[in-house]
């Protein structure tokens, strides 16, 4: 664990820690609850939240209406924390939450529309009501949190512990609890601010000048943040939120303890390791994650050259949440794995995409989107090795009249222009914001300029996420994705502090398998990009395509090349030369053995029609894929996927061509490249030459045997030498 984590849970006292388990202390549920008397208690599953709420904008995610919570436990009307403007029953690690919430009606009330919320707790069923309505139900396993004495009642925030989601944004006029199951007419019967006719366990209507629980259960109130009654309403301001509990000094302390996590065993950082015998069909030379399928890794994030090292960041899941993975390089070829450092128990949210930086003092930062929490943050390393990490600072925008900006927080990039930081927030319509000291931000509106290129090719609404703003030649490239569409990248220059793209194109083609791009300039001037492989058959999950340099040279054309480092792989070479495929016919390439080739061959112009290479067949020559381009040819075609090319007049055609056991990927004369996987791992590459539509000449094919960048340490020297 971090030096800075271990003293910031080691400094908290015990005496704190000793009043949460008071408070907040873990319920043992059975079907009968013994008290220290020794008498029966008898499990309360079933019961009844009601809140009737306005939410003060539809975008936010994770705030809580009304939530009933012992220990880790809890039950809550919750908006929007799973599906964007959505109602959802809230749970301890969604045990009790809905899992498909697609089919749920979005909210399409106002801030000024008070709607009634009800969620009904009845046996094994979960039913969601919006004012009187069926608005969903589905089955789980409830819990008992009210036939206890340890619960406390909280309003605005998820949780307390919570370490993401935002605090509920809007008004409450009133909310109960009830320890039945009621009806659809019973609910439908009740009125705000009016009693009811069945007894409530606790009810506040908010009335009057202090926080009161008509119904005495809970006494005493504490507020945070700008929280405050007004109008004989609840006015949560999104920060801050309101404990309701027994006694005033439990709710004091549940309120001092909201911004933490719950107290736990410290957190023990896991260092990912690449098995010493890893499975036949796990890839040789491409960055993988070595750990379980079900821990998702994927983007890859704050990747940085600094002081003679390279270091790349990817997410994936363990059993703390969504973290980031470390690897560091001395070549962009060899991986280390650091321990996992990065993760919810130290950050207080999961870890979502981001890119890295540097500060005008040439200081490392990370900026990344907090998952579940709302909001975006900067975190600094606080040692070389980037092992040990700062606090996390949230970037809040302000309007001109220091309002926070009312914007979606979503992935964000960071960027110096001069001496001025620039950061966006990502996704539909990203968001643009300057600072020049990393804390107070100014916000700047939509990112994109309004004389955005009606003729672009990709409206100016698409989704822009994992974005990753840059110099290149003489223009800005964005790189970024759109979940529906995959990776691609505009071209562009800054206009009235606004991005004005003058070219748009993909990344991936055929589909989003190409995907959350992220780039670094190197000591030596490259940029380079790796990009997440996804939806392909490759194992393991969560690829990092082959490293890709970036150059925009002065033709506007951008190239796109392999990482000269990884020639360092090669071993074993074979060449042939002069040779002439004949039209309609192929020719094999003998003796070319293994499941990690590099393979460099030039046709020369002037080329076929259809020329290229056959690969990955079976034993009988068939069940292969092939790579086609040619002179009448508009695309690069490698498998099924289609990428636009066209080769000049008069010019040869070079194919690049990187075999990892069923993973394929291409460069065709340094301007397109695309990746594609096989069904079947083959022992041997069973490489064919074809030529269409007139003779190919083959001016070079070159092929190498490629080395495992995964190396034991038992392994390294001889797999080097």
């Amino acid at each position: 664990m971090p030096k800075h984590n271990r003293e910031r849970v080691a400094g908290r006292s015990m005496a704190p820690r000793r009043q949460w388990k008071t408070i907040l202390a873990a319920v043992a549920v059975t079907a009968g609850w013994a008290t220290a008397g020794g008498a029966e208690k008898t499990v309360i599953a079933d019961k009844t939240l009601v809140a009737w709420v306005a939410p003060a904008n539809l975008t936010q995610q994770g705030g809580s209406a009304l939530t009933i919570q012992s220990g880790d436990r809890f039950d809550a009307i919750v908006f929007g924390e799973r599906a964007r403007g959505r109602w959802m029953a809230g749970s301890d690690s969604f045990r009790r939450t809905q899992a498909d919430q697609g089919g749920n009606p979005a909210e399409t009330a106002d801030d000024k529309t008070i709607v009634q919320i009800a969620i009904v707790y009845d046996g094994d069923d979960v039913r969601i009501y919006r004012n009187g309505e069926p608005y969903t139900s589905y089955k789980t396993q409830n819990v008992d949190l009210l036939g206890i004495d340890n619960h406390i009642a909280v309003f605005g925030l998820r949780h307390i512990g919570a370490g993401t989601g935002t605090p509920l944004a809007g008004a409450i006029e009133d909310a109960r609890i009830y320890a039945r199951a009621l009806t659809q007419a019973e609910i439908a019967a009740l009125k705000p601010n009016e009693k009811s006719a069945i007894e409530p366990l606790a009810w506040w209507d908010f009335e009057g000048d202090k926080v009161a629980d008509r119904a005495g259960r809970f006494a005493h109130g504490a507020m945070t943040g700008g929280v405050k009654l007004a109008g004989g309403r609840l006015v949560l301001d999104g920060n801050g939120y309101l404990v309701a509990a027994r006694s005033e000094a439990d709710a004091k302390m549940a309120a001092r303890e909201g911004n933490q996590r719950a107290p736990g065993p410290p957190y023990v950082p896991e260092t990912p390791a690449w098995p010493e015998d890893p499975p036949a069909n796990w890839l040789t030379f491409h960055l993988a994650h070595p750990g379980p399928g079900d821990a998702h890794p994927g983007d890859p994030n704050c990747v940085f050259d600094y002081k003679g090292r390279y270091h790349l960041h990817y997410i994936y899941r363990n059993q703390t949440g969504f973290v980031f993975a470390h690897v560091s390089s001395d070549d962009l070829v060899h991986w280390k794995w650091h321990p996992t450092v990065l993760a919810p128990p130290t950050t207080g949210h999961g870890m979502f995409s981001g890119t890295g930086f540097y500060t005008t003092g040439g200081k490392p930062a990370i900026i990344y989107h907090g998952q579940g929490s709302g909001r975006n943050w900067i975190q600094y390393p606080l040692d070389d090795q980037f092992n040990s990490w700062s606090d996390p600072e949230p970037v809040l925008p302000k309007t001109a009249d220091g309002q926070l900006a009312n914007i979606r927080h979503w992935d964000p990039d960071c960027w110096l222009n001069g001496q001025t930081y620039y950061a966006l927030s990502g996704g539909g319509n990203p968001q643009l914001m300057k600072s020049t000291d990393l804390k107070s931000w100014t916000y700047l509106g939509d990112v994109l300029h309004a004389d955005y290129p009606a003729d672009l090719g990709v409206p100016k609404g698409e989704d822009i996420s994992c974005a990753n703003m840059f110099k290149i030649g003489d223009k800005w490239m964005l790189l970024c994705i759109s979940h529906g569409l995959g990776c691609r990248y505009y071209l562009g220059d800054f206009k009235d502090e606004k991005y004005l793209p003058e070219f748009h194109a993909m990344m991936s083609f055929g589909g989003n398998h190409f995907f959350a791009p992220e780039s670094m300039l190197t000591r030596d001037g490259r940029r380079v990009m790796w990009a997440w492989l996804l939806q392909m058959p490759i194992a393991p999950t969560g690829v990092q395509c082959l490293p890709r340099e970036l150059e925009l040279p002065a033709d506007g054309v951008l190239r796109i090349r392999p990482l000269r480092e990884l020639a360092s792989l090669r071993h074993g070479e074979k060449s042939w030369s002069e040779l002439t495929v004949k039209d309609g016919t192929e020719h094999a390439l003998d003796g070319l053995t293994g499941d990690a080739v590099e393979l460099e061959v030039t046709f020369a112009s002037p080329v076929a029609r259809e020329c290229g290479v056959h690969l990955l067949a079976d034993d009988s020559g068939q069940g292969g894929i092939s790579i086609i381009a040619g002179a009448d040819r508009k695309t690069l075609k490698v498998g099924t996927i289609e990428a636009p090319f066209e080769l000049k007049p008069g010019e040869d055609l070079t194919l690049r061509v990187f075999i990892d056991k069923n993973l394929v990927e291409v460069f065709a004369n340094d301007r397109q490249a695309a990746a594609f996987a096989h069904k079947h791992v083959r022992e041997n590459p069973s490489i064919r030459l074809f030529a269409k539509g007139g003779d190919a000449a083959v001016e070079s094919i070159k092929a190498w045997k490629m080395k495992t960048i995964h190396q034991q340490p038992a392994t390294v020297k001889a797999s080097r030498e």
